[in-house]
């Protein structure tokens, strides 16, 4: 390997230990949900990606725990419980969720 085929492959292993960090580091962390335009909700849905049938929805503020990401497609997503009812897991976009 020279040149452009080393520097393809180190930056895809990067990619991979960036976007991996945050799901294993998070699953002990809360989150909120924010972001979500006022009078709408975010959806939780049955797996990662917007052909799973929606939940529930989730209004800004509400606190949940990530257990786990991934990518799908251009969007990020991850499984959360809801702090409130751990029973009830499901999967919403990371774009609108924020540490606490």
């Amino acid at each position: 390997m020279r040149g452009p085929a080393i520097m393809t492959l180190a930056a895809g292993v990067l990619s991979a230990i960036v976007l991996a960090q945050p799901a294993a580091a998070a699953w002990r962390e809360k989150f909120e949900v924010y972001g979500v335009a006022e009078g709408d909700m975010l959806k939780m849905r049955g797996g990662p990606g917007t052909g799973f049938d929606v939940w529930v929805g989730l209004p800004n503020g509400t606190v949940v725990r990530v257990h786990e990401c991934t990518q799908t497609g251009s969007t990020r997503w991850c499984e959360v419980s809801l702090e409130r009812a751990r029973s009830l897991r499901g999967w919403v976009s990371w774009a609108y969720l924020r540490e606490l």
